[in-house]
């Protein structure tokens, strides 16, 4: 992961968070999940900084999206309580697996502060920066 792929999705994520109207934290991480790089947009609440990082570490340790993790580390799910290791895990969406053009995988992007649905839809925004 480059960083100046990282800024590129930063400036996509910053531009679709406030085209929504809300403001996130947003992480990006390569693909040993270690940070690249992070924005906290002015007035996003503190507690969305971990979340953010967690969503990104998540994606990236299981390479799958943290929505998808979730289905797994539900109660009732294969590995439920999943989200305990590796430090603290987070199973709900916003966390996105980021691939090159070939599918090798790079990384992931977290995005917290707004509800569930947009951040996944800013983390997918994102996302498609890394391919242009």
């Amino acid at each position: 992961m480059h960083l100046s792929s990282a800024t590129a999705m930063l400036a996509a994520a910053r531009t679709e968070a406030e085209r929504l109207g809300v403001t996130v934290c947003v992480s990006i991480v390569d693909a040993a999940a270690w940070p690249v790089a992070f924005i906290r947009m002015e007035g996003t609440i503190l507690g969305a900084i971990d979340v953010s990082n967690r969503k990104a570490r998540t994606a990236a340790l299981f390479q799958m999206d943290s929505s998808d993790f979730a289905r797994i580390a539900c109660p009732g799910g294969d590995a439920y309580s999943l989200e305990n290791t590796n430090g603290g895990l987070t199973s709900f969406g916003g966390g996105v697996v980021l691939k090159s053009g070939d599918g090798t995988f790079l990384g992931a992007i977290g995005v917290s502060g707004a509800s569930t649905e947009d951040d996944i839809a800013i983390a997918r925004v994102a996302a498609t920066a890394l391919a242009a």
